[in-house]
């Protein structure tokens, strides 16, 4: 800890622009590495012989754990894989107890040369909207406004009303999405599981880069339907779960040529809120709200006063007065800036007329409805923290 502390303030002045700043690291087809030993003996070569076989162009290495470094993410590991024109990614699993700490591990990934750095946060992060807010003010003061950020989360928003993905993928937050859209282990197809994620997900504004598995293992057939559902929803790029768990066949299934689609539409609604709603989905319309003008609390509850506030907003902006934010709705809040908010463990419930200071939601406190990544992968793959 005292380490991390001493780098601190030299992070700062050591992090520069990565390699290939100028594109988009997910912008490919990219395989996550757990365990760098178990994946092809750990041996730069070989992962490079392998990635440029199977058409890999994106590494995204685990660097950190809370607030340990991972010594498997190092500066030579990354110059060697990025003279073989790999673009390397660090990814670290979070818990929200030492939110500071958990920043200075990310910053330091990013000082070691990293394209692109990939948040895990998952159940212990729920509630926990103050640590995500330090968290993510702290790595940026880091790291710059600008740096590459991913969440990889979990991919059904509507299960986890009191995770603060309005922290995690809001202003200054992560620029990019990456929903852990295991279909095989949530125990449905690739064409719902991509149905739910994009319906809840895109309401965030984040760019989506599915997360798709090799573990489990599903069906190559799936892997390969997939990978064509994504270009449907004209996803940047996918990455798959993981380099040590693939066969050869899975491999291959993430990299074979793919025959056309046929007839398919992809989904492309908006999830739909009404009265009596909870969660952060409702937190995220409620600072849009403010920000288009209303002046309402930011509690996570869809009361009367946002009822009130939602029929005001559909009557200003010739929309059907329902009260409900779905597609249409949506698409018009949108369009505005979320009010600021700085969350606060107390004080007065404060109604907001530009953005300040604001308790923690009520909503912060709603258990998950269920942990929709089960199976043998556990706490969400990319999150098994050994």
């Amino acid at each position: 800890m005292l380490a991390a502390l001493a780098l601190l303030s030299a992070l700062a002045l050591t992090v520069a622009a990565p390699a290939g700043a100028g594109a988009t690291p997910l912008s490919t087809r990219a395989m996550w590495i757990w365990e760098l030993g178990q994946s092809n003996g750990g041996s730069p070569a070989s992962i490079i012989s392998r990635a440029r076989h199977h058409g890999i162009h994106t590494l995204i290495i685990k660097s950190g754990d809370g607030s340990s470094v991972w010594s498997q993410f190092s500066r030579g590991l990354v110059a060697r894989l990025h003279a073989a024109h790999e673009r390397v990614c660090a990814w670290q699993y979070v818990y929200g107890n030492f939110p500071v700490a958990e920043a200075q591990v990310g910053a330091a990934a990013v000082s070691r040369g990293a394209n692109c750095l990939i948040i895990d946060a998952e159940s212990e992060y729920e509630g926990k909207y103050i640590s995500a807010q330090t968290y993510i003010r702290t790595l940026r003061g880091l790291i710059g406004s600008h740096f590459p950020v991913g969440l990889a989360g979990f991919p059904y928003v509507d299960y986890h009303p009191g995770f603060p993905y309005s922290v995690f993928l809001g202003p200054g937050g992560a620029q990019y999405n990456v929903p852990q859209m295991y279909w095989y282990d949530i125990g449905t197809s690739v064409d719902r599981v991509y149905a739910h994620t994009y319906a809840f997900n895109r309401i965030y504004r984040r760019a989506i880069f599915p997360l798709g598995q090799i573990t489990g293992p599903p069906p190559k057939a799936d892997v390969r339907r997939f990978r064509a559902v994504a270009r449907a929803y004209h996803a940047g790029g996918v990455s798959w779960w993981d380099w040590q768990e693939g066969s050869a066949a899975d491999w291959s299934a993430v990299s074979e040529p793919l025959p056309a689609l046929g007839a398919f539409v992809p989904d492309t609604a908006y999830a739909t809120l009404g009265q009596r709603a909870r969660g952060d989905l409702v937190v995220w319309a409620q600072e849009h709200l403010v920000g288009a003008g209303q002046p309402i609390p930011i509690d996570g509850n869809f009361g009367a006063e946002t009822l009130t506030a939602v029929k005001r907003f559909q009557a200003a902006h010739g929309l059907l007065v329902d009260g409900l934010i779905g597609t249409a709705t949506w698409r018009a809040l949108l369009r505005y800036a979320p009010a600021p908010v700085r969350w606060t463990s107390g004080g007065a419930r404060v109604a907001l007329a530009r953005g300040g200071a604001q308790p923690v939601p009520k909503s912060a406190t709603l258990p998950a409805k269920a942990d929709e990544l089960r199976g043998p992968s556990g706490a969400g793959s990319p999150g098994t923290h050994k």
